[in-house]
């Protein structure tokens, strides 16, 4: 069965918005492009466009004046204390820093859910890095790296040595692009026969799996970095304004 994802419309728009605000684009205090120049300029129904605005709004991107329009307020402040977002932890953790067995290092062919997430046909050759995490001699992960073998050839992703950096150093030193933003995906499900040996769970054990695709500022996607969780061993956490 084929697995396809392109993430949704306003989510596209809330991405390059968000970047031409980071950039200097729209400079703090300037006005937002109008909802009939949003929607002229990338082809999208104005629900879809009234839909990303709102997420903007709601987290301190834009403000809204009555009767005078949307202005940009820059990038929000991140409240005290906030927890490190998965994905970002997951792209900038160093294997040397935390207790780690290497399980595989090597081509693979993509599984349908990987080649939708990067973009490429189903079964096409991949890099696939996966190690397994363990904490107190515990195993609390199983943490998977997926990435084009282009992009991984002649470098450390590639190798069974521990990697001293994390992997977004090295995917954006290959692919001579800077990673901007990370979409994630959580889902819940039983474990397979060899996540059950090597996490030492249930057949009917409830795992808990985050997919990280990280993609440059044009939405092109680079990397996808996989973490498999026990679920009774695990509790995923976020912070955000409600304003």
């Amino acid at each position: 069965m084929s697995f396809e994802y392109t993430p949704p419309k306003y989510a596209q728009l809330i991405a390059e918005l968000e970047r031409r605000i980071d950039s200097g684009e729209y400079p703090p205090g300037s006005p937002l492009p109008s909802e009939h120049q949003l929607m002229a300029e990338f082809s999208m129904a104005r629900p879809t466009v009234v839909k990303a605005l709102g997420v903007l709004r709601d987290q301190g991107w834009i403000i809204t004046h009555q009767g005078k329009g949307r202005f940009v307020r820059g990038r929000p402040a991140i409240p005290t204390g906030q927890q490190v977002r998965a994905g970002r932890e997951l792209l900038d953790r160093k294997e040397v820093q935390v207790s780690t067995r290497l399980l595989t290092a090597g081509e693979v062919e993509a599984p349908n859910r990987i080649s939708a997430y990067l973009g490429i046909e189903p079964k096409s050759p991949v890099m696939l890095r996966r190690t397994l995490v363990e904490h107190d001699n515990e195993p609390t992960e199983i943490s998977s790296t997926w990435l084009p073998v282009s992009v991984a050839e002649g470098t450390a992703l590639a190798e069974s040595q521990e990697l001293k950096q994390g992997v977004r150093r090295y995917v954006e030193a290959a692919a001579g692009a800077a990673l901007d933003h990370i979409i994630e995906h959580v889902t819940a499900r039983n474990p397979t026969k060899e996540e059950c040996t090597l996490l030492d769970v249930k057949s009917s054990a409830a795992l808990l799996t985050v997919y990280a695709v990280a993609c440059d500022a044009t939405g092109k996607p680079w990397v996808v970095v996989e973490s498999v969780l026990p679920g009774d061993r695990h509790e995923l956490e976020d912070a955000y304004p409600i304003r």
